[in-house]
């Protein structure tokens, strides 16, 4: 996933956060990351897409799954913040 140059101050991201952050954003120069998810709702959420006609659809593709996991992957992020990071951000 890359990012989408929106002008030489702006670009938008897609993709997880702390991955963009360390290969695309130099340390302390973040002004604001937004972020509005369902957080945590255990739901798969699906485009749904009308006929023609304006009738709904069958067709439908996955959007996005909102269900976290703890997972070997989480729990190497967690140790290197932790671990590796201010200890402001530790605690």
């Amino acid at each position: 996933m890359a990012a989408l140059p929106m002008n030489d101050k702006n670009k938008l991201y897609f993709g997880d956060n702390l991955r963009i952050l360390r290969e695309y954003v130099p340390d302390a120069s973040v002004d604001l990351i937004y972020l509005d998810p369902p957080l945590n709702s255990s739901a798969i959420y699906n485009v749904l897409f009308k006929e023609k006609s304006g009738e709904e659809s069958a067709a439908q593709i996955t959007a996005f799954e909102d269900t976290w996991q703890w997972s070997q992957e989480a729990e190497a992020e967690y140790r290197e913040i932790v671990g590796r990071g201010p200890r402001k951000r530790a605690d």
